[in-house]
């Protein structure tokens, strides 16, 4: 065997070291998945919803998206006492559309929050405030952000799933609306950082660090929330719904996150570089997680996501090393690592509406973006935001 023999077998040595530990915890993860909850259905409500839930709505400057929510709302029935739109001063037409939508129905409301504490991050603080606002007789909160399209049912049906299953919170993964062929491309490439990481929804964690959330649509019982505070704990947390969610967890209650792709869907932002920036930068969960926790997701998505296709090409450029059995058994590896990934996206195509999308076929090359996707979550790791949704930020914790 000639030195460049002796390398590669050392080489692939180590990356299979690094790779097959992360495989077999990934799939620990993935054979679970037939034991989920099953995704929710639209359910229409029964006397005892009466009245039982306030939902709170933060905007600021949501004027171009706010309006399939506000239409959504309006279509929940009696189980909504109130729909707060806690607004931080828009600059844009969102209060006017708020004010349209209260003409025809009561229930909307508009308040404008304090300015921002010190220490506060701007969403947490305004879910905070409308928190503070409801009616103490309500037995349910449910935060939305005005990115979201409930559709008719919604709220009925996460409250029963609540009560069937014993949840104390429970929050939804939607269904997810793509336009462009930059974001078709992109976004399932970083929705599956999430999916590699934790336990398919509809399975209950039984750490609350690795509980999941979706602040998107985030029911929890009024009493659990005035117990811990309301949004306290997650108070400059860019990942506030993660970390509300954990520490509710921490304190004993019982936490779920269930499909709801069949009552919500969710038109986060336009185009590749507007995810890439935005949603990018609060995947890392880092405020949710103690450091170790981030450097374990680090190496986990590495090996199991971001790798796989750079080996892959790595090992096809080395053809006449192949009959080394170390660089045969990394090729194996990464090859079945490849055939998870494309078994995933196809599990996962129902959480996306593709029918008005251009390039829509771009969502089956996805797995191509890994390493892009990878990479944003090492540079969101490491980095704090500066600015959000408008919003600039001095320091890591006051906006």
């Amino acid at each position: 065997m000639d030195n460049a023999s002796t390398v590669e077998s050392a080489i692939s040595l180590l990356l299979l070291l690094i790779q097959l530990p992360a495989t077999a915890i990934l799939l620990s993860r993935l054979i679970k998945g037939p034991r989920r909850h099953p995704p929710i259905q639209p359910q229409q409500p029964t006397p005892e919803l009466l009245g039982s839930v306030s939902v709170v709505v933060p905007t600021l400057n949501e004027a171009l998206r706010i309006s399939p929510l506000l239409v959504g709302l309006s279509k929940q029935s009696y189980e909504v006492r109130e729909i707060i739109v806690v607004d931080s001063n828009s600059q844009d037409s969102t209060p006017d559309l708020v004010k349209a939508a209260q003409q025809k129905d009561p229930r909307f409301r508009l308040m404008t929050d304090d300015p921002l504490p010190s220490g506060w991050v701007g969403r947490p603080w305004a879910l905070h405030s409308g928190f503070l606002h409801t009616c103490e007789t309500s037995q349910w909160f449910l935060g939305m952000d005005a990115d979201t399209q409930p559709h008719p049912g919604l709220v009925a049906s996460l409250v029963k799933t609540a009560q069937t299953q014993g949840y104390d919170l429970v929050s939804l993964s939607p269904q997810f609306v793509l336009k462009y062929p930059g974001e078709c491309w992109l976004q399932p490439a970083l929705l599956m950082t999430l999916l590699y990481r934790f336990d398919p929804a509809g399975i209950e964690s039984e750490q609350p660090e690795r509980v999941m959330a979706n602040g998107q649509c985030f029911l929890c019982r009024r009493s659990v929330l005035a117990a811990v505070g309301g949004y306290a704990s997650a108070k400059s947390s860019f990942c506030d719904d993660v970390t509300l969610a954990r520490y509710i967890a921490a304190q004993g209650f019982k936490v779920g996150f269930v499909d709801g792709a069949k009552v919500l869907k969710v038109r986060m932002y336009e185009g590749a570089m507007e995810t890439w920036k935005e949603w990018g930068r609060s995947l890392d969960l880092k405020d949710a997680s103690p450091s170790a926790q981030v450097w374990g997701d680090l190496w986990l998505l590495s090996a199991v996501q971001g790798l796989p296709l750079l080996i892959i090409l790595s090992c096809l450029s080395l053809l006449p090393l192949l009959p080394l059995l170390p660089l045969l058994f990394l090729l194996g590896l990464n090859l079945f690592l490849l055939m998870i990934r494309f078994a995933m996206l196809l599990a996962i195509a129902h959480s996306y509406d593709r029918k008005s999308a251009k390039g829509g076929w771009l969502f089956w090359l996805s797995p191509l973006a890994d390493p892009i996707a990878v990479l944003r979550i090492f540079l969101s790791a490491f980095h704090t935001p500066r600015e959000w949704r408008g919003r600039k930020y001095t320091t890591g914790n006051e906006e």
